[in-house]
């Protein structure tokens, strides 16, 4: 009976220490005061939002969509990043576009994460990382407790569509600035990180 009752408490303060990690990061990334923490929408991608994610925390924002941090290309999809920002909540958001210039559809097929715990994302950044070279680390997507990353999931992405998306992994030590973005097939973009309000 001791043994059952001392793994069911630790179960429960487990899942009690998670929870509020996970509270205190969403917490850390909520938008500026002004209420608008949604991400904005690209009009020729109306398709490209997050359905089905309702439960996701509100997405970054990208603030300034002329500045480019950073630009990879596979094929005919072109990934831009616009911002990479340490947030005091210990994680870095980093958020850009997606620019499909080829004929047909594209779907994120090969940026989703090999993890079982991340397949219900689909076509998403779930398999996106950034890389530490110096400290020779590297950094997954952040998850909820339900396996959903805190990332953006396509939808069906048509051809001279460009669609916003956004990022958050753990942040690296601090005077640690610079990194290298990869997902799927794409080549790695060296990126700096620059500190949030």
């Amino acid at each position: 009976m001791n043994f059952r009752r001392t793994t069911t408490t630790r179960r429960a303060l487990a899942a009690a220490a998670l929870t509020t990690g996970l509270v205190l990061a969403v917490a850390g990334c909520g938008g500026d005061g002004d209420g608008g923490g949604e991400k904005p929408k690209d009009s020729r991608s109306s398709t490209s939002a997050d359905k089905g994610n309702d439960e996701q925390p509100s997405a970054p924002s990208t603030e300034s969509s002329d500045k480019v941090l950073a630009e990879s290309k596979d094929g005919d999809v072109t990934v831009s990043i616009n911002s990479a920002t340490r947030d005091q909540g210990g994680f870095v958001s980093v958020t850009g576009t997606v620019r499909n210039d080829g004929s047909g559809s594209w779907m994120a097929a090969n940026w989703q994460s090999d993890e079982t715990e991340l397949a219900v994302n689909g076509g998403s950044l779930s398999g996106a990382s950034l890389v530490d070279q110096k400290g020779k680390k590297k950094y997954l997507v952040l998850r909820d407790t339900t396996g959903r990353c805190l990332c953006t999931k396509f939808s069906r992405l048509r051809s001279g569509d460009t669609a916003t998306w956004y990022a958050q992994f753990p942040a690296p030590p601090e005077g640690t600035d610079e990194v290298t973005f990869q997902v799927g097939s794409m080549p790695p973009a060296p990126i700096e990180i620059t500190e949030g309000d």
